[in-house]
C-alpha cells in the first residue's frame, strides 16, 4: 500500500506539468441549455469590477436576453445564432455569438456573417479559439467572411470602443477595455469600419454655433415651408410607422445598412415608449410631409451605472424612469432625413433645433451615436457646428477559411 501512495506522488510529480496545461487549456463549448445561457448573460458581471473598470456600465440582462432570443425576436425570421462559451477548466473566460443574418446577404448580395456579444478575460488564447468557432460555425453556412461584433445587427448596438475610455458611455452605446483591440488584432481580424459618437455640449456657457449655421437656417426656412412637432406618445403607433419609412429610406445609401422590417423595428422601438425624451424627439415636416426624425433619450446610463446586478426587478426600471425628470444629458438614438430633403438645409434646422430644446430643459449636452466616419455628409458639417468627437467604436473583419 504504502509503494502504490509514493507511486502516486512520484507520479503526479513527473506529469505535473501536462497535467496543468490540461486544466489551463481553453475548451469552447455551445451555450444551449438554460444554465448555459445564464453563464453567458452573467458573464460580463463577474468580468467587468467596479473598482478595476469604473466607466463600463451593466447593461439591462433582459435586454441582452431579448437581443438573443430567438423565438421571440423577428430579427431571427431571417437570421440564425450559435452562442459560445470559452472556459479555462470550468471557469468562463469569454464569449461570442456567430451570427448568420440572411436578410443583410440577400440585400447586399454578400457572402458575410456575423459576430457579435464578444466579451473576454485579456487571455489570447481564449480569444482566438472563439473567433475560431465562430468562424467555423459560419463557415459550415457556406459564408466567406465575418464582421462584427453586431449585437446582433447594425440596427442594434454594435462596434468596439477604441478610443473615449475615459469617458462613461451613453445609454445603449458598449464600453470596454483597450486590450480588446489586441485580442481582435492577434486573432487576425482588421479594421472594417469606425463609428462615431459625436457631444453637442450644449448646456456650456461659452457654446455657440458658428454664424453660418444661423444664415443656413434661415436660408433653408426660406426655400421651405419646415415645421417641427414633438412626437406624440398617445399616438406611438401612428409615429412609429412615420419613423420607420423616414428611417429605411434616410440609411439606404449607408455602409453596412440593412432595411429593418416594420414588425423589428416596433418590436425593438416597445422598450423605447416609455424611455424617449419627448422635448428631444420630434418630427420635421416639409409642405406637410414628413421629411425626418429624431429619437432622443436621456442618459439613463446614470442611474444603470449603480444598477450592478443588471435586473430590472425591483428597482433598474423604476430608477430609470425616475431618473427621466431630473435628465441633464441625452442621447440622440436616431436620426434620419429623406434622401428628397438633404440639400434643403434640414441637417443644420435639425441641429438648432436640438440645441433650442436641450437649452430650454436646462441640458448640458446631447450624444449623437452612432455615425459611420467616412459618412462626410453627416459628420463633417457637425464637426462644424461645434460637435466634439468623443467615442470611436471599431467593426473588425477576417476571411473564413476551412
Amino acid at each position: 500500500m504504502v509503494w502504490w501512495v509514493v507511486w502516486s506522488i512520484v507520479w503526479r510529480i513527473v506529469r505535473w506539468p501536462e497535467l496543468t496545461d490540461q486544466a489551463s487549456a481553453v475548451r469552447v463549448i455551445t451555450a444551449h441549455t438554460r444554465g448555459e445561457l445564464k453563464q453567458f448573460v452573467d458573464f460580463p458581471f463577474s468580468l467587468y469590477s467596479l473598482e478595476r473598470y469604473p466607466n463600463w456600465v451593466p447593461p439591462l440582462k433582459m435586454t441582452v436576453r431579448d437581443a438573443l432570443d430567438t423565438r421571440k425576436n423577428p430579427f431571427y425570421l431571417e437570421a440564425s445564432r450559435e452562442c459560445f462559451l470559452a472556459l479555462r477548466a470550468d471557469r468562463v473566460v469569454g464569449r461570442i455569438v456567430a451570427i448568420e443574418n440572411r436578410a443583410a446577404n440577400r440585400f447586399q448580395n454578400d457572402k458575410t456573417g456575423y459576430w457579435g456579444f464578444f466579451e473576454c478575460e485579456d487571455d489570447r488564447a481564449a480569444a482566438a479559439a472563439l473567433f475560431d468557432a465562430a468562424g467555423a460555425w459560419l463557415a459550415a453556412r457556406g459564408l466567406i467572411s465575418m464582421l462584427g461584433p453586431m449585437n446582433p445587427s447594425t440596427n442594434y448596438e454594435c462596434g468596439l470602443l477604441v478610443n473615449g475610455y475615459e469617458n462613461r458611455p451613453t445609454f445603449m452605446t458598449p464600453w470596454n477595455p483597450p486590450y480588446y483591440d489586441t485580442l481582435c488584432t492577434d486573432a487576425g481580424l482588421t479594421k472594417a469600419q469606425d463609428l462615431l459618437g459625436l457631444w453637442f455640449p450644449v448646456g456650456e456657457p461659452d457654446f455657440k454655433f458658428p454664424d453660418i449655421v444661423d444664415r443656413l437656417c434661415e436660408r433653408a426656412l426660406g426655400k421651405s415651408n419646415v415645421e417641427f412637432r414633438d412626437i406624440e406618445p398617445s399616438q406611438f403607433n401612428r409615429e412609429l410607422g412615420i419613423c420607420w419609412d423616414i428611417y429605411n429610406s434616410a440609411w439606404d445609401d449607408n455602409w453596412g445598412f440593412v432595411p429593418m422590417p416594420e414588425a423589428e423595428f416596433r418590436h425593438m422601438a416597445q422598450d423605447m415608449r416609455f424611455l424617449i425624451w419627448s422635448a428631444l424627439s420630434f418630427v420635421a415636416t416639409v409642405d406637410g410631409e414628413p421629411a425626418a426624425f429624431m429619437l432622443a433619450v436621456p442618459d439613463y446610463n446614470v442611474v444603470l451605472h449603480a444598477n450592478r446586478s443588471g435586473n430590472t426587478i425591483p428597482l433598474g426600471l423604476a430608477r430609470m424612469l425616475m431618473h427621466k425628470p431630473r435628465a441633464r444629458s441625452a442621447r440622440v438614438m436616431a436620426l434620419g432625413i429623406k434622401p428628397a430633403y438633404r440639400g434643403r438645409g434640414i441637417l443644420a434646422l435639425f441641429t438648432r433645433e436640438i440645441a433650442r430644446r436641450g437649452i430650454a430643459v436646462n441640458g448640458i449636452g446631447a450624444e449623437a451615436s452612432w455615425l459611420l466616419e467616412d459618412n462626410t455628409l453627416i459628420v463633417k458639417p457637425m464637426r462644424a457646428m461645434g460637435a466634439r468627437d468623443r467615442m470611436r467604436w471599431r467593426l473588425y473583419e477576417r476571411p473564413i477559411t476551412g
